[in-house]
């Protein structure tokens, strides 16, 4: 929001409507992510990798408009700003987890032409029911960077017509989907067993294995506990993509850890009560819960709420919580 409002008709961007580079100091600069305010928060180049990032979600949800300047129609060019992984979003190697630094054009590149999108307005005049869909647009947009792959080295994944090779990333999207999907969905269903509070955080350690440990196993193989280490990690970078979106609030796994990880996978899973936030802790938030659950809702999948049964009569009650856990069925007795 505050990128669509501080862009206007001079704010140069490139031909997919990325902003250029000249542009993302300034671009930082009113997002408050330049270094002389957070000082030791972020390294150089961070604040220009945030804005670029900031842009592109503003560009994809309509909160700015981006038109192609020589299009005797003023042709848009919001659409196809980010269709799939590029140079540009490279999933979670943009900011701090990684290094892809900006996604900008160079000076002389630019082909667009910017104005406030019509999704503007709703920051304020809509009613909160106008602006939670705004947020689940913004929130596809970061949950497909960070499902994308890590491009370290782009030119050797680019086949000779010029698009990405993906059976040379050997890169499954729809696998990566399914498994942050379902990573989000157990995160769910623990906070809704928890009574739908969201002060609990939930290990890391925790998740990955809810998706990687087979129920009927009793102490993981080797081969398990190198699967949940390696899930960690890329849960690791996804999560801290998707905190500032306001999914999750999360604690990152200690870097040290990494370093003694080194001498095998085994050595970082076993979980100590006094350290576990050395592995990563993470909660969702009230919004979050709300996201979640309309992504499962519209995949079809049931995802109870404590509150559903609030106006509902005593019959309906007894029949919901019966499939409540017991502090969710508590927590809604207590609401009816």
């Amino acid at each position: 929001v505050r990128l669509a409002r501080w862009a206007g008709p001079g704010t140069r961007v490139g031909a997919g409507g990325e902003l250029v580079d000249e542009e993302l100091p300034a671009a930082a600069e009113a997002l408050g992510l330049d270094l002389g305010e957070l000082g030791d928060d972020l390294e150089e180049g961070d604040g220009e990798a945030y804005a670029s990032e900031a842009w592109r979600v503003a560009v994809d949800t309509g909160l700015v408009a981006v038109e192609d300047a020589d299009a005797s129609g003023g042709e848009a060019l919001s659409e196809g700003a980010s269709e799939g992984p590029s140079a540009g979003s490279s999933g979670s190697s943009v900011g701090p987890s990684g290094s892809s630094g900006s996604s900008g054009s160079s000076e002389g590149d630019e082909t667009g032409r910017v104005s406030p999108g019509a999704q503007l307005a709703l920051i304020t005049s809509g009613a909160p029911q106008d602006i939670l869909p705004l947020w689940l647009e913004a929130l596809d947009v970061v949950f497909a960077d960070a499902t994308a792959p890590i491009l370290d080295d782009l030119a050797a994944v680019i086949d000779d017509d010029g698009e990405i090779d993906f059976d040379a990333l050997d890169w499954d999207p729809e696998a990566e989907a399914e498994f942050l999907e379902g990573v989000l969905g157990n995160l769910y269903l623990l906070t809704v067993a928890d009574g739908g509070a969201t002060e609990g955080a939930v290990p890391l350690p925790v998740l990955a294995a809810s998706m990687i440990v087979p129920d009927d196993m009793g102490e993981p193989t080797d081969d398990i506990l190198e699967q949940v280490s390696e899930a960690m990690m890329r849960l690791d970078d996804q999560f801290q993509l998707l905190e500032p979106i306001g999914l999750v609030t999360y604690t990152p796994v200690d870097e040290a850890l990494m370093v003694e990880d080194a001498e095998g996978a085994e050595s970082a899973l076993p979980i100590d009560e006094d350290d576990v936030s050395r592995y990563g802790l993470v909660r969702l938030t009230p919004l979050g819960l709300y996201g979640i659950r309309s992504r499962m809702l519209e995949a079809g999948v049931d995802a109870p709420a404590v509150g559903d049964l609030a106006d509902k009569d005593a019959r309906a009650l007894l029949d919901g919580i019966a499939h409540f856990p017991e502090l969710s069925a508590r927590a809604e007795t207590e609401q009816w």
